[in-house]
């Protein structure tokens, strides 16, 4: 099934990214890249491409990416709901980038499964430091920021609403909105999942016992989950 669907209209073409980017790698794939190839070069007017993704394949993305920068067309890129991952990579291809103001742009590291012995697993690290860098050519050509910048913001995969992905040039403008220098910008945050985690865990504070007059401790009529066990489950989480 194909993860990708285009729309013709009178002001040119439109690009629908949804979903998981490519349900099964395009490593070994020789179809799905030349059918989207094809389909990309059925004309050469100026393209829409709509994102909302949770990312998928970092060769899918990749390829795609390279295809859209080598594009004849102006390509333009909204992104309506999320561009995390490999998705928001494939945005980094459009030669002006928007967000919803509503939306969100995720980036994170690479990540892979490796199987077999000693030499196998520092092999699995090896690509998967090529794959960083590749990622990040595709952030740095588009914002401008120093390469250990992006590297640390991967490294703490890092979540922006649309107000903070202008504000560090990953996209050009927040739609339905007004036009405003970057440096003014108010309504934009930026976290990262461990952040996230942290603070949640200080949400959970150890109550003392309530005691009646005679110092001996009342038992809670309703009793949730303990601390420990919430904790337990959010480690398991990260």
């Amino acid at each position: 099934m194909k993860f990708w669907n285009w729309v013709k209209n009178e002001e040119g073409r439109t690009l629908y990214l949804d979903g998981y980017i490519a349900q099964e790698s395009w490593w070994d794939d020789e179809v799905s890249p030349r059918e989207f190839k094809a389909e990309l070069e059925e004309a050469d007017d100026d393209i829409t491409l709509w994102i909302n993704s949770p990312g998928g394949d970092v060769f899918a993305a990749s390829q795609i990416y390279t295809m859209l920068k080598e594009y004849k067309g102006k390509v333009t890129v909204k992104i309506d709901g999320i561009a995390a991952s490999a998705a928001s990579v494939i945005a980094m291809a459009g030669d002006k980038v928007y967000m919803s103001p509503t939306a969100m742009l995720m980036i994170h590291n690479p990540s892979t499964i490796v199987w077999g012995e000693e030499s196998d697993m520092k092999r699995g690290i090896e690509v998967l430091s090529e794959v960083k860098e590749g990622i990040i050519n595709a952030y740095e050509t588009k914002t401008g920021l120093p390469r250990n910048k992006i590297s640390q913001m991967m490294d703490r995969e890092t979540w922006m609403s649309a107000g903070k992905a202008l504000e560090l040039k990953f996209c050009d403008e927040v739609l339905y909105q007004e036009a405003v220098a970057s440096e003014n910008v108010t309504a934009s945050f930026i976290f990262d999942k461990v952040t996230v985690t942290n603070n949640f865990l200080g949400k959970f504070q150890r109550v003392k016992p309530l005691k009646n007059k005679e110092e001996k401790e009342i038992e809670p009529t309703e009793k949730g989950t303990e601390y420990k066990h919430l904790a337990k489950r959010l480690e398991l989480l990260k």
